[in-house]
């Protein structure tokens, strides 16, 4: 598990933001942001400084671009 920023997130996830690299997302029971890869990649951050709301505009803008989100 990774522990970042929201910016941090956003930075680092940036490049691989297509439905060619990125499997789904989905927030996990404890609230982490999971992102799985197409190449078996499971990578799972902490997100601490922003509220699931904010998490959960990120999963939204993740669907409108294709990504499967599972809820």
């Amino acid at each position: 598990m990774k522990t970042c920023t929201l910016n941090d997130f956003l930075e680092a996830v940036k490049p691989w933001i297509d439905n060619a690299y990125i499997r789904n997302a989905y927030l996990n029971s404890d609230g982490y942001f999971v992102l799985n890869f197409t190449d078996g990649v499971k990578n799972i951050y902490q997100i601490n400084d922003c509220d699931t709301g904010q998490l959960e505009g990120i999963l939204n803008e993740l669907k409108e671009k294709g990504i499967p989100v599972k809820k």
